[in-house]
This record gives C-alpha cells, sequence and structure tokens, in this order.
C-alpha cells in the first residue's frame, strides 16, 4: 500500500469508527472491544524484538564503523541531549497546560487505575537489571531488554573484527525480519484505529473530540517550543549558525518530511540540501545524517511523553518525580527503535504506557490525530539531523557561506 492510499484508508477508517461508534456503539461494542485487543497485541508482539536488535545493531554498528572516535562521539552527544530536551520539552509544556484534565466527558465513569508506584531511583535501577531475561522480554519488561540490549552491544563491539562481524549481520537480520512484520502490522493499522476509536466514541460519546483539542494544539507548542526556540539556539550558540538562514536552506527535506512522515524516504534530500545548499561537507552528510534518520527521533520522543502524560491527565492520575524520570528514559530509548518508517511509532505507544502503569488501551484516546502529528514529528526528527550535522560540521572546522554563518 502506498503512503497515500496508506493515508486516505486511515481517514476513511477514522471517519466510519466515529460514525459506527456514535450510531450503533452498544451492538458493535464487542466487536470494536476485541479488534481493539487484537491490534494492540500485534504492536505489543514486535516491540521487544524490534528494541532488541535495533539497539545491538546501533551499538555494534558504531563500533564497526570506528564510529565511536571523536566524529561518532559528537553525534551521539548530539543526539541523546536533543531527544532529551525534546522530551522536557513535552514535560514542561503538558505540566503546565494540563490538557488531559477534564478533557474526559462529564458523563464519563472513568476505571479505577493504580499506576506504578516501584518509582524510587533504587527501585528503577534494580528494574533495569533483570534476573532472567527471557522472563523479561515475555513480561515486555522495557527497562530491562533496553539494558542488557545495551550491554549486549556493548560487549559484543569488542570482540575481534570477524566475530563483530557475525553478531552484527545476525542482528541486522532479526532487524529487517522485526521491520517486515512491523509493516505488515501497519498495513492493517486502518483496521485496528477503526476498532480503536469506534470503541472510544461507544464509550466516551463525541465528546471525546472536544477534549483531543486541547491536546492537539499542546503537542504541536511543545514540537514548536524545541523545533523552533532550543535547536535554533543550540545552532547559533554553539555552532555560529544563522538559524533562519539555515532553516530556508533545509526547506525542501523538511517538506518532504512533513509529507512522507518517513525519515528514511527523506534521507536523500536531506544529504543533498545539507551540501549543497547548507555547505556541509559530505564528509560530515553522509555519516551524522543517516545515522539521525536512524536513531535519532526528537519528535518521536517528544510525542511518546505527550500521550503518556495526556493519558495520566485524562484518567486522573498524576505521575510522580520518580515514574517521569522512567518515562524520560524510556521515551529515549523507544525513540531508536522506530526506524524511521511511517507510523511505526504507534507500536511503541502501549510500552510507554505500560512503563508508567498506565492502562495501553489509552492508545485509542489519541490514535485519531496521530496520522498528522506523525507528519509534524517526522519534520521535526529531520531538522533535528540537519541541525546536528551543522553543528558538528562547525565544531570540525567546517566553513560555511556567509548566508548560513552568522559571524560573517
Amino acid at each position: 500500500m502506498t503512503h497515500r492510499n496508506q493515508t486516505l484508508a486511515i481517514a476513511l477508517a477514522i471517519l466510519l469508527a466515529v460514525l459506527a461508534g456514535a450510531l450503533l456503539g452498544d451492538p458493535l461494542l464487542p466487536f470494536f472491544t476485541w479488534g481493539g485487543q487484537l491490534f494492540i497485541r500485534l504492536l505489543k508482539m514486535v516491540i521487544v524484538p524490534l528494541i532488541f536488535s535495533s539497539l545491538i545493531v546501533g551499538v555494534v554498528g558504531a563500533g564497526e564503523t570506528g564510529g565511536l572516535g571523536r566524529l561518532g562521539l559528537k553525534t551521539m552527544v548530539w543526539y541523546l541531549t536533543t531527544t532529551t530536551l525534546a522530551i522536557l520539552a513535552a514535560l514542561l509544556v503538558f505540566n503546565l497546560l494540563d490538557p488531559g484534565i477534564g478533557a474526559a466527558p462529564a458523563s464519563t465513569v472513568l476505571p479505577e487505575i493504580t499506576p506504578a508506584t516501584d518509582a524510587t531511583v533504587p527501585a528503577i535501577l534494580l528494574r533495569m537489571v533483570p534476573t532472567n531475561i527471557v522472563d523479561a522480554m515475555a513480561r515486555t519488561d522495557t527497562l530491562a531488554v533496553i539494558f542488557f540490549a545495551l550491554l549486549f552491544g556493548i560487549s559484543a563491539s569488542q570482540l575481534p573484527a570477524a566475530g563483530r562481524q557475525r553478531v552484527g549481520d545476525l542482528f541486522r537480520t532479526l532487524l529487517d525480519i522485526m521491520l517486515g512484520i512491523t509493516h505488515w502490522v501497519i498495513l492493517v493499522a486502518p483496521i485496528g484505529i477503526f476498532c480503536l476509536v469506534g470503541g472510544a466514541v461507544a464509550n466516551l460519546g463525541l465528546g471525546l473530540f472536544a477534549g483531543l483539542v486541547k491536546y492537539f494544539i499542546t503537542v504541536l507548542l511543545a514540537m514548536s517550543v524545541h523545533s523552533l526556540f532550543v535547536l535554533p539556539l543550540l545552532l547559533r550558540m554553539v555552532g555560529g549558525i544563522r538559524p533562519w538562514r539555515f532553516g530556508t536552506a533545509m526547506g525542501p527535506s523538511l517538506l518532504m518530511a512533513f509529507s512522507t512522515s518517513s525519515s528514511n524516504a527523506t534521507l536523500p534530500v536531506t544529504i543533498s540540501c545539507a551540501e549543497e545548499r547548507a555547505g556541509i561537507s559530505n564528509r560530515i552528510s553522509s555519516f551524522v545524517i543517516p545515522l539521525g534518520a536512524t536513531i535519532n527521533m526528537d519528535g518521536t520522543a517528544l510525542y511518546e511523553c505527550g500521550v503518556a502524560l495526556f493519558v495520566a491527565q485524562y484518567y486522573g492520575l498524576e505521575l510522580g518525580m520518580g515514574q517521569q524520570v522512567i518515562l524520560v528514559f524510556t521515551c529515549l530509548m523507544t525513540s531508536i527503535a522506530v526506524a524511521g518508517i511511517p507510523m511505526a511509532s504507534i507500536a511503541l505507544i502501549p510500552i510507554v504506557l505500560a512503563a508508567v502503569g498506565l492502562p495501553e488501551s489509552g492508545i485509542a484516546l489519541v490514535i485519531v490525530l496521530d496520522r498528522v502529528l506523525d507528519m509534524c514529528r517526522t519534520a521535526v526528527n529531520v531538522w533535528s539531523d540537519s541541525c546536528g550535522a551543522a553543528v558538528i560540521a562547525s565544531s570540525e572546522g567546517e566553513s560555511f557561506p556567509a548566508r548560513v554563518n552568522w559571524r560573517d
């Protein structure tokens, strides 16, 4: 299914779900519930092997290419820093505006939910270290799986070249297989979305959509804070680059990212704009930007965090400091696993919600707007990749055209 057809299918599914949920809600509720649960189970099915293989491939790949040298270290520091700042922007904006408070229709009877309580620092550290990794995978204990995958990847990267190559090939193959399965799950997403949205409308009524307006605006505001304030500030202060001029130079790639919702599909345009319009060398752009298209997902991490906070507020729950620390770490690491393909981050939402004790079915509250926000967060992802390439090029002593370099 082409990108355009997928978008049309999802839009049609949402429209039909709203009509079916509003007009035939009670008779169809068992079907909606069953179909929604089946779709969430499909999403959860791919997550553990996807995260596990993606993290190992990333760490081992860095070792194979020598990417853990100076250039690789700068790149990783940039990506981890900006993604963390994006998550913190979501925390700030969502905690200030509280879009989920009062979003539930007045007549809605919300279920009683007890959030996770083991959120102290010692408890978090204990959760990260599994006593049995197979059991942790079976329970979808994301923190433990991520910790073990990082240890596994670091250890594998220390092997002799031949062994490292074999491990890398094995997990690259596993990652390719999981991406293929994820693609199949995304193909049936219109059906899953139909059931989730239909069930949400049947349970909550059309008043659900009134509460989503503030959520939508809050997500866009958080993205704007990160992409229009934080990243430009880093561009100017760290890289000595004019943000507006640089943004103009990268304009075609940002528009491409917005229209395709895919960092990978935009990759050739992003590299071309970086080299031909912004003056970044091929040595920098060919390393930093492709790596960013795989692991640097500022917009995705921000979105995941925002969804979790909205769902918590919607159900009247307050996430404590420890739970928000877990949320930051989970969003940071799971965003690496989405692999730059359209709508792949949908698969991560149930995991992020479960990590802080929220119901996985909370995805039904926000999935209506996911397609539009997917376009926005992909543009943020590509903008961060581009800014990273520029800042790292500047740190390597590269010069830029006068129209881009604000010091000239």
